[in-house]
């Protein structure tokens, strides 16, 4: 799974990629504007409550890679290769400006970013109807031959897709069969994709949610998350030495945790991934899966061995666990359950996979 950040000059993705994977831009990077990959880790409560009850010898947070692209500037977009990019990442994260600052300028004069989102919402749907008048031209010479079935098939596909895409809708709407996501699968669809929008606000507008429920009102139909960040009190926070200091930080300007921390679980989200838990003495870890999947593929995710092998799950959910305090507890009181193979696993689920090889 990988997550593409993007967004127009000076919106401040490079400090918000910064923020999520502690990479440390070099002067030739800044310089080069170029892609760049990385990872991040998901911070969740839920994993810190587990690693301060079991006090592991090690602990493993789960994580995503992520790729920082170029800026989204008029030239980038009019040659397109950044569009080649964007169609590889199963998620993209668009980070737009919405804070004021005259020294700081915008591309387009003028910070206004509900004209930004649109203006590159409208972009992505022209790339996906470019593509899909060129592939229906290739079609339709296709058809003169004979044994055309297949290219039927994808040509009523097609026409189904540019329909949504001439209403200004995003191709996420709609609900593929299985045979038509198989068609599609290769094709670099955009708006296919789920779509991340980070409001990078000033510091004086942080407590200000008006903006942001206006554009989660008006943005929910097309399927799109929002999230409200200031990247400079976030940067702010992550200089801090301790957690303490942070906390302090946090309560003096009425924020129960870093925006990042909510970020990063949106970005699994979107994604479509869920977590598990494995626990012991040994080593506390959280483990990303695909949603919907059943114990023996969770079994999989942490080693081969145990998918092949697998006999049953032993589950305790994690409400479960925050409620009791102590494995001991769960087992005592039946809450820890035995599942097997057509189990599907559920989001915080800590399970202890039971195999023979």
């Amino acid at each position: 799974m990988k997550i593409g950040l993007i967004g127009l000059p000076q919106a401040g993705k490079k400090t918000l990629f910064r923020l999520l994977t502690r990479y440390t831009f070099s002067e030739k990077d800044l310089a080069a504007n170029k892609n760049i990959k990385s990872f991040f880790q998901i911070k969740d409560p839920r994993f810190d409550h587990l690693v301060s009850a079991y006090k592991p010898k090690k602990e493993a947070r789960g994580g995503v890679d992520i790729e920082l692209l170029p800026d989204l500037g008029q030239d980038a977009m009019e040659k397109g290769d950044i569009f080649k990019d964007i169609a590889e990442f199963d998620a993209v994260c668009h980070v737009v400006r919405a804070f004021g600052d005259d020294s700081i300028y915008h591309i387009n004069g003028s910070v206004d970013f509900k004209r930004d989102i649109d203006n590159i919402n409208s972009e992505f749907i022209l790339h996906d109807l470019l593509f899909i008048e060129k592939r229906l031209e290739r079609i339709e010479t296709n058809l003169k031959k004979a044994n055309a079935g297949e290219e039927l098939k994808e040509k009523e596909l097609l026409l189904k897709l540019k329909t949504q895409l001439d209403k200004e809708l995003p191709l996420r709407l709609i609900d593929l069969t299985a045979q038509e996501t198989k068609i599609i699968a290769s094709y670099p669809f955009i708006t296919a994709k789920k779509l991340i929008i980070v409001l990078n606000v000033s510091e004086n507008e942080l407590g200000d949610v008006e903006n942001l429920k206006k554009l989660e009102q008006e943005y929910q139909v097309l399927d799109i998350y929002i999230l409200q960040i200031c990247a400079k009190v976030e940067s702010e926070i992550s200089e801090l030495d301790t957690k303490q200091e942070k906390e302090e930080f946090l309560t003096a300007l009425g924020i129960k945790e870093p925006a990042i921390d909510a970020l990063t679980r949106t970005c699994i989200k979107a994604v479509d991934l869920i977590s598990f838990f494995t626990v012991g003495s040994d080593e506390v870890r959280q483990w990303l899966i695909k949603a919907n999947s059943s114990a023996p593929e969770a079994a999989g995710v942490i080693h081969s061995d145990l998918q092949k092998g697998f006999i049953r799950a032993e589950v305790m959910k994690y409400t479960d666990f925050l409620a009791l305090g102590h494995e001991d507890k769960l087992r005592q009181e039946g809450k820890v359950s035995l599942k097997g193979k057509d189990y599907i696993v559920e989001d915080g689920d800590i399970i202890n996979i039971k195999f023979n090889v």
